[in-house]
């Protein structure tokens, strides 16, 4: 239950105001990384629970960054550890919380050691795939005006409107379906725990019915 943080879940909710990357998406994940522990015994849930909940804590700063050059995990897990401190944490608890926080991003290049750095990661993850990840991509595709559909080269895509870590030069450009392509498909071989990898599979599989049935109605053939 969340109200064994209050006092963080207070400081997270005022700074998290993204409609897709909002206390919704938080709440989601810190659920899935609670169930996640009943798994194994050894998980530290007073590591993995915080961290759930900062995880996101600088997401708006990368995502109002133009320049590209904000990490939100990086920025988060410095942020986290003033939050943490003022809230008299054990320093061997931040420091495995900030790891947890500075791992957990789908494009970044730290790997989470612990398991509830891998556990959290798993969370995030699935969370932008299956029906939740279809909601999600719908929103942002909202706020960003993009289109509902695009029918372009892929592999032409990639190249035009990606930088090297993967993220979209020209929102306006992009689409649900090429998000999907792109990037969501192949969540699951990014999972480290089983369980995270067994549900990945439905909710992609899932995905793939959804975005079909998609292009058969856009071509006026459903």
């Amino acid at each position: 239950m969340i109200e064994e943080y209050e006092e963080i879940w207070k400081i997270v909710k005022k700074k998290l105001s993204t409609s897709a990357h909002g206390i919704d998406h938080t709440k989601r994940v810190y659920r899935t990384c609670k169930n996640f522990s009943e798994d194994d015994i050894e998980v530290e849930e007073d590591v993995l629970l915080p961290a759930a909940l900062l995880h996101d804590i600088a997401r708006e700063e990368e995502d109002n960054d133009t320049t590209g050059e904000i990490d939100h995990a990086e920025l988060g897990a410095r942020r986290a550890e003033k939050i943490l401190k003022e809230q008299d944490f054990d320093t061997s608890k931040i420091k495995k919380i900030k790891h947890c926080i500075r791992t957990h991003r789908f494009r970044g290049q730290k790997e989470p050691e612990t398991m509830e750095a891998k556990i959290l990661s798993d969370a995030d993850k699935l969370d932008a795939i299956g029906a939740v990840g279809i909601g999600r991509m719908f929103m942002l595709a909202g706020e960003f005006q993009e289109r509902l559909h695009r029918e372009v080269d892929v592999e032409t895509y990639r190249e035009e409107n990606l930088t090297e870590d993967g993220r979209v030069k020209e929102i306006s450009e992009h689409s649900p379906n090429l998000e999907y392509e792109l990037k969501l498909k192949d969540i699951p071989e990014k999972l480290y725990t089983e369980r995270a990898k067994r549900i990945a599979e439905e909710r992609i599989e899932w995905m793939d019915s959804y975005f079909s049935r998609l292009e058969e109605e856009i071509e006026g053939k459903k």
